[in-house]
């Protein structure tokens, strides 16, 4: 019988194992139980390592790190919780080799959730682990899709709104250097498709009903766009913002309008946090602005 103690922590270290696709114990530990000791996330990952819900690599050129990621058997039990159902399961479960080979590219999304989560608490906002959806599939029509790397929901104080609160939503790609700067770029034609991809009618259509845009049944406004790069020095950031400003200036009008589109640095997000005016608008003068400032829709 597995021994999930949900009081302890062993629930929601499970869970974010399981929608994310690797953790190290430290990242984990700042996720679940950052008043602790991290001794106490390291027994915790043992205890579920030996119920057979959990496996790890040591990573490559890290000394003795270890990438601990969810198996079968675990993301079976977590997926019937009602905090995943219906959420994707990003695993890497196939064999230790890929899981070795795919830790650097996991590691950094899972970093980058990090610096948001913790970027919340000291602000007073609320951004949960699970709050940081990987891989969340958006149809494009014709077996298409896309598939950011993250969707991030974000609850925001905001003392000019009725509730005191403003719900924020982005999509966020990490790019490690290792996507062509033009093939980086065309990921935004990729947004602006879903942006405008109205499903063909299926079923029984009421007559004279409306199509509307796949997007609009999901989010209440269009996620803003946030690109956040990594991997090498700074000439290489600034050649890709140029190449993510060149595929703006691609798109059409009412996209760039309702989307906000926004680069940084990961070494920036990471020193400064993603709520410090790092960010660079890929439309408009403006040369940076807080994430969140940047009113969308």
């Amino acid at each position: 019988m597995v021994n999930i103690d949900a009081g302890g922590g062993d629930r929601l270290a499970l869970a974010v194992l399981t929608q994310y696709r690797m953790a190290t114990a430290e990242q984990l530990h700042v996720m679940v139980a950052p008043g602790a000791r991290v001794e106490q996330t390291r027994r915790r990952l043992m205890k579920l390592h030996g119920e057979g819900l959990v496996d790890r690599v040591t990573l490559p050129r890290a000394g003795r790190t270890r990438g601990w990621f969810v198996t079968q058997y675990g993301a079976k039990i977590a997926e019937q919780w009602p905090e995943l159902r219906g959420r994707p399961a990003s695993r890497l479960v196939a064999d230790r080799v890929i899981a070795r080979r795919q830790a650097g590219p996991a590691l950094t999304v899972t970093e980058t959730a990090l610096a948001f989560v913790q970027d919340a608490r000291r602000r007073g906002d609320v951004c949960q682990p699970l709050d940081w959806i990987p891989k969340v599939n958006h149809s494009l029509g014709n077996e298409k899709a896309l598939m950011p790397d993250a969707l991030l929901y974000y609850r925001r104080q905001q003392a000019d709104t009725k509730s005191g609160w403003s719900m924020l939503r982005a999509f966020v790609e990490v790019d490690g250097a290792t996507t062509n700067p033009e093939h980086l770029a065309a990921k935004i034609s990729a947004y602006e498709r879903f942006y405008r991809y109205v499903p063909a009618p299926g079923g029984r259509q009421r007559a004279g009903a409306l199509q509307t845009e796949a997007w609009r049944q999901r989010y209440p406004a269009f996620p803003r766009l946030l690109f956040v790069l990594d991997g090498t020095g700074p000439v290489s950031v600034d050649h890709r913002i140029r190449a993510l400003k060149a595929g703006a200036g691609l798109a059409g009008r009412d996209f760039l309008r309702d989307v906000p589109l926004l680069a940084t640095p990961l070494r920036d997000l990471l020193e400064n946090g993603p709520s410090a005016p790092i960010w660079r608008p890929l439309t408009g003068l403006k040369q940076h602005a807080a994430w969140t400032d940047i009113p969308s829709g």
